[in-house]
């Protein structure tokens, strides 16, 4: 009977042993994978990293002092590295990196200077001593933006967080095409623009602008990057009919059946006026009344009324330098704040005014002097030659469909990476 008792006890005690002794819940500690920090070509966990920035009138030597390199060796360091760093023109602001010894000396063994974001130059410091200038690479991202101006073209690029290198992009564009002071509320532009990434992250700034549109006065402008002269790899902004925007004046503001009459002369003795000496600021075209007058260049008209000697007339402004006028009109064909392209018609030829036959006096100002049009060295411009239409046309075909189907609500999304 106790033997069974005992037996009993034993089992109770085994049975609560066993509900109490749970296994323990134990967690494991998630694996920090350390990743190594690589610049520049160096990995960071080889070295004490001193990264800072040229203070102003410090030297390259004060640096190097700081980085355990002795006087002579700073000299000698100089000397080797001359061609391909001058340590004179370490600009102040610029920043550098110094990577030194992880051991009791800590004496530097890189300066790595940086140029911009994209160039470095490496400075070996060490028993063989060289410098390197080298690139980051860089990544291309082909970009589009779009706007509606409401005041001026930088404040809109500024209020979408665009570059202002755009606007100086575009007025250079279309320096020959729009003047970019006078542009007016509701103008619109679209492009097609690549931007640089170091890193896939970091902006290293805008590239080119691979096409453009621009709605100027309610007329279309476009202009397509193109290398034309293959020889010398120059490239230039070509509109949607292979006509180069980089263009010079048109000679005459009558573009047939016309002769000159009477050329800019500040001692000409006019006969209207009794054979007196009176400066002619002008050149006159004679051509039968009626014959279209032409706008000799892109602008936007300042002027178009009729006033005492001049009779009837237009000026237009090209750009910030440029002007042109065209005097005697029997009719007027555009009012102030057109848009006018090169060629468009913006008169007729007459007599009003002070005119003793059918004429146009045009006249041509450039920084607001009026000077003889005929002697200007004016931009030149030579045309697309006739074989390389067709393969300016085929390659801008995707470009003007990707430039018409980009929305100005869309102002600007990433569409392809090179």
């Amino acid at each position: 009977m106790k033997k069974n008792l005992v037996l009993l006890l034993l089992g109770a005690i085994l049975l609560v042993s066993c509900k109490e002794d749970k296994p323990l819940d134990i967690k494991e500690t998630p694996v920090v994978k350390h990743v190594p920090i690589i610049e520049f070509g160096f990995n960071y966990d080889d070295y004490i990293v001193i990264k800072d920035t040229i203070k102003k009138g410090e030297s390259f030597g004060e640096i190097l002092d700081r980085g355990h390199i002795e006087g002579p060796a700073i000299y000698k360091i100089a000397a080797t590295i001359k061609d391909t760093l001058n340590i004179r023109r370490l600009r102040a602001g610029k920043p550098y990196t110094v990577l030194a010894k992880k051991d009791s000396t800590e004496r530097a063994q890189f300066f790595i200077y940086q140029h911009n974001k994209i160039e470095y130059t490496v400075v070996s410091l060490g028993d063989s001593i060289y410098a390197n200038r080298k690139r980051k690479p860089v990544t291309t991202v082909v970009k589009t933006a779009s706007g509606v101006i409401t005041s001026s073209l930088s404040q809109t690029l500024d209020s979408q967080g665009l570059s202002p290198v755009i606007s100086n992009e575009l007025s250079t564009i279309y320096a020959w095409t729009i003047d970019f002071f006078r542009l007016q509320k509701n103008d619109k532009f679209k492009i097609v623009y690549e931007e640089r990434f170091i890193d896939d992250t970091i902006s290293a700034g805008i590239g080119r602008i691979n096409a453009a549109y621009f709605e100027h006065g309610g007329k279309p402008f476009y202009a397509f990057k193109f290398t034309a002269d293959s020889t010398n790899m120059i490239e230039d902004y070509y509109d949607e009919k292979t006509n180069v925007l980089r263009r010079q004046f048109l000679k005459a503001p009558i573009q047939f059946n016309y002769r000159i009459s009477s050329r800019y002369n500040l001692k000409r003795r006019i006969a209207y006026y009794g054979n007196r000496v009176k400066p002619h600021k002008g050149t006159d075209f004679a051509s039968p009344v009626g014959t279209p007058i032409i706008a000799t260049a892109n602008g936007r008209v300042t002027e178009s009324r009729r006033k005492g000697g001049n009779g009837k007339y237009v000026k237009i402004r090209h750009n910030g330098t440029y002007s042109t006028q065209y005097l005697h009109m029997s009719k007027r064909a555009v009012n102030v704040g057109d848009v006018v392209k090169q060629g468009e018609i913006i008169g007729y030829v007459g007599m009003t005014g002070n005119s003793g036959g059918p004429h146009v006096c045009y006249r041509f100002w450039k920084n607001g002097k009026q000077v003889d049009p005929l002697k200007q060295k004016l931009p030149a411009a030579k045309p697309m030659k006739e074989s390389l239409k067709p393969i300016y046309l085929e390659s801008i075909s995707d470009l003007k469909t990707q430039l018409d189907a980009i929305g100005y609500t869309d102002i600007s999304s990433e569409i392809a990476t090179q």
